[in-house]
């Protein structure tokens, strides 16, 4: 059965969802569009089946895939380049969230064509979007970021690394056909990855300093259907378990808005830097920067801990179970396994003072915070 949801975003959810894009291009008057996915995407059994669909209704598809794992610059230039070429009249991306970033940032760049970063909201470059945006749809494939439901983009510059934010509310997508059948088949380590991403946005979302009780409650929610249903998503996966998590990654997306914290200022320098799957990063370093957060967030923790149903109500239950969450899953408990080494500390910690989460932190972070968290998690 499919299920519609309107947060304003449409999103139509369940098995078999994406069947409906090609009628809803149709009735739209919509039938050039450009798909944006990956190259890994790309090559999928899937995404052939929603071509071959799309193709078969009249539907005249041009695919780009030429991208970053983590999204750069010259990444959405190619894509504009694209589009330029082919004459398209709207946009797709289907995969995960660095797909989704790269094709809201080439919907952006469509009828803004200044250099990308002046758009860059950490210096207030949004109020220079300002005019339309090309119909822009979302088919996420991994219960991850929640980008399919963001209005932000998250494109690194390829030189200096430094991640920018694009933002605007015309880049909420139209509609989201977010079908859990697409997620079946993640491998179990992309699937813990993730899964971990969207638990990471969740529970920074809920312990951010701003105040949103409409973001706190629906992070609270996602923090409880991923405590439920992300190991059993890895090892023993069903389509239930798969449409939970999809649910929690929407709703992770829907939290941020609030902000994030210390843990993505820890995780985005390793993906600039080291190229490291953001989900990975947010993983392994997410006990470390909860424990950084337990002082004077007890409440907050106890309440954490309520939605995991974990025995102990306070903090320290809480980073325990991540831990041991993330052992159960094959995620590793140092950064030292996943290639850092500690001639890179001191490049992370630049890029992590300089990131844009931190700020919303419940608490300060320093340089020598950061310093120390990296050399914990080492």
């Amino acid at each position: 059965m499919i299920h519609q949801f309107n947060i304003p975003t449409t999103i139509r959810f369940g098995c078999g969802a994406v069947k409906e894009l090609p009628a809803y291009l149709k009735s739209n008057g919509l039938s050039k569009p450009l798909i944006v996915t990956d190259s890994i995407i790309v090559q999928l059994p899937f995404f052939q089946d929603i071509v071959n669909d799309l193709t078969s209704k009249g539907v005249q598809v041009e695919i780009f895939s030429d991208t970053h794992k983590n999204p750069v610059k010259s990444d959405v230039y190619k894509g504009t380049d694209v589009w330029d070429q082919t004459t398209r009249d709207c946009i797709i991306g289907i995969g995960g969230g660095a797909a989704l970033d790269i094709t809201r940032a080439i919907a952006l760049r469509i009828n803004h064509r200044e250099d990308l970063f002046k758009y860059d909201d950490l210096i207030g470059g949004d109020v220079y979007v300002t005019n339309e945006v090309p119909p822009f749809i979302t088919v996420p494939t991994t219960s991850g970021t929640g980008s399919e439901v963001g209005r932000s983009a998250i494109i690194a510059d390829d030189e200096t690394h430094q991640k920018r934010i694009l933002f605007s509310p015309k880049l909420m997508a139209k509609v989201v056909f977010a079908d859990p059948l697409l997620t079946m088949d993640l491998p179990p380590h992309i699937t813990a990855a993730t899964g971990m991403d969207a638990l990471t946005h969740n529970m920074e979302a809920f312990l951010a300093k701003n105040l949103n009780p409409i973001c706190d409650g629906i992070a609270l929610e996602g923090i409880r259907l991923i405590g439920q249903s992300l190991e059993k998503a890895v090892l023993m996966p069903d389509e239930g378990v798969r449409s939970n998590m999809l649910v929690a990654s929407m709703m992770g997306a829907i939290a941020f808005q609030k902000g994030l914290g210390v843990v993505h200022s820890l995780a985005h320098p390793l993906s600039s830097l080291l190229d490291t799957h953001h989900g990975l990063a947010n993983a392994v370093n997410i006990p470390y920067g909860m424990a950084f957060n337990l002082k004077d967030n007890e409440d907050k923790f106890r309440r954490i801990a309520r939605a995991l149903e974990l025995r102990e109500e306070n903090g320290d239950a809480v980073v325990q179970y991540l831990f041991q969450l993330n052992e159960r899953i094959g995620i590793p408990r140092n950064l030292r396994h996943i290639g850092v080494r500690s001639e890179h500390i001191n490049t992370l910690v630049d890029l992590a003072i300089a990131d844009f989460a931190h700020p919303n932190n419940p608490k300060p972070v320093t340089r020598a915070d950061f310093k120390r968290l990296y050399e914990e998690a080492l």
